[in-house]
């Protein structure tokens, strides 16, 4: 399917998703300076979960669920238990921008591991592109490769790994749900793998849970981003996919970041260097190409 043309209905819609992706990274960094990297991932899951249960029940598709549910709950474990305790780790010491930046690398894991996995050989372009890709990840965590605690006791580059790791996880349970699940509802995998991400992190959030309560700003930030950023953003996320189609709808990773980092500039306080925005176009650019964006064609409006 070819993306609708600009100054269609869906076009509120797509930035919308972006902006409201983008501020999954402040949320999560409100939360995890008061929770800790795991319960506030569990947390996130466990919000989301119950917000979108109810959906899935009320569109009968809680057989399908049961059908699929071992899949689903492992897939919860790869594309959010994993990633969202990553996340919430390396945003104790780097910024909401970076690792945002580092975020948009998800198309180039996604590539890669299909090609490795699923033997989906990328030609021309594609390759170029994930080579420009990385070679913008590289110059971006070189910057970051210091090892050493900072103060909160999270030192910048592992912070980095951190991100690549969840990304690269992001890119494995892509393949595994084209591989394992494919034809099954998005509303059946997103619901069942927030189920399975909650069961994954259940005990992990528990045995670390902080001993001082955290205040009120970190359970509406956890909230936020349960409700707002996970349950509400798939919501938006199967329209797209309804109205632009798969690959189309994956492009809203570009413009994540952009939000990210005006979020974190105006409400943290956060710098953004030139290295930073020089590195990040260098890595969306290889994105782009590797995911064949300039291939598309415009189709006339209705």
């Amino acid at each position: 399917m070819n993306p609708a043309a600009p100054g269609r209905p869906w076009l509120t819609e797509y930035i919308s998703l972006a902006a409201i992706w983008g501020a999954s990274f402040l949320f999560m960094r409100l939360g995890a300076a008061e929770f800790g990297p795991l319960p506030t991932a569990g947390v996130r899951v466990g919000i989301a979960a119950l917000f979108l249960t109810p959906l899935l029940l009320a569109r009968g598709q809680g057989p399908t669920l049961a059908r699929h549910w071992r899949k689903i709950l492992f897939l919860g474990l790869l594309n959010s238990g994993i990633p969202f305790a990553c996340y919430a780790y390396a945003l104790l010491s780097i910024t909401t921008g970076l690792s945002a930046l580092l975020n948009a690398t998800v198309p180039l894991f996604g590539a890669l591991v299909a090609w490795l996995w699923l033997k989906d050989r990328p030609h021309g372009l594609k390759i170029m592109g994930l080579l420009i890709g990385f070679v913008g990840v590289a110059m971006l965590a070189w910057g970051k490769a210091s090892f050493k605690p900072d103060a909160s006791g999270v030192s910048s580059g592992w912070a980095v790994v951190a991100c690549l790791v969840a990304t690269l996880c992001y890119g494995i349970a892509a393949s595994y749900t084209r591989r394992y699940l494919g034809g099954v509802s998005s509303l059946v995998v997103a619901t069942g793998s927030q189920m399975g991400a909650t069961l994954g992190l259940a005990l992990p959030a528990w045995w670390f849970w902080p001993n001082q309560t955290p205040g009120l700003t970190a359970w509406l930030a956890l909230l936020a981003v349960g409700v707002l950023c996970t349950g509400v953003a798939y919501v938006l996320y199967f329209r797209l996919i309804d109205k632009m189609g798969a690959s189309a709808s994956l492009t809203v990773t570009f413009l994540i970041p952009v939000f990210a980092v005006i979020y974190g500039v105006i409400f943290l306080g956060e710098s953004v260097t030139t290295w930073m925005l020089l590195c990040g176009a260098i890595i969306l650019s290889g994105t782009a190409l590797s995911i064949d964006i300039f291939k598309w064609r415009r189709v006339p409006a209705a």
